[in-house]
């Protein structure tokens, strides 16, 4: 009976372990997914402006469009591109 006992103060120990480490640790996973996909967003934004260089077109490299791209991906890479293009009378 006591090595029944022991086992289960040894997996509820475990399970406590790993809960404590997974609360721990989804924070930081969610900060390291925005800083990546800002990184990507700094990438897609240099490439679009090195593109629109030739066509007069500029994006902002600032820390409000790096956001935007980081939080957003893609889909806030087209509404950069559709909101600058409204702006200057693009359409």
């Amino acid at each position: 009976m006591e090595l029944l006992t022991a086992m289960v103060i040894l997996v509820a120990t475990l399970f406590a372990i790993f809960f404590i480490v997974y609360l721990v640790v989804k924070p930081f996973r969610w900060v390291l997914k925005i800083v990546f996909n800002s990184l990507l967003g700094v990438i897609f934004l240099w490439v679009i402006n090195i593109i629109g260089q030739g066509l007069g077109f500029h994006i902002p490299i600032n820390l409000l469009t790096i956001l935007i791209v980081g939080l957003l991906g893609i889909p806030g890479l087209i509404v950069l591109i559709v909101f600058n293009l409204l702006l200057r009378g693009g359409f």
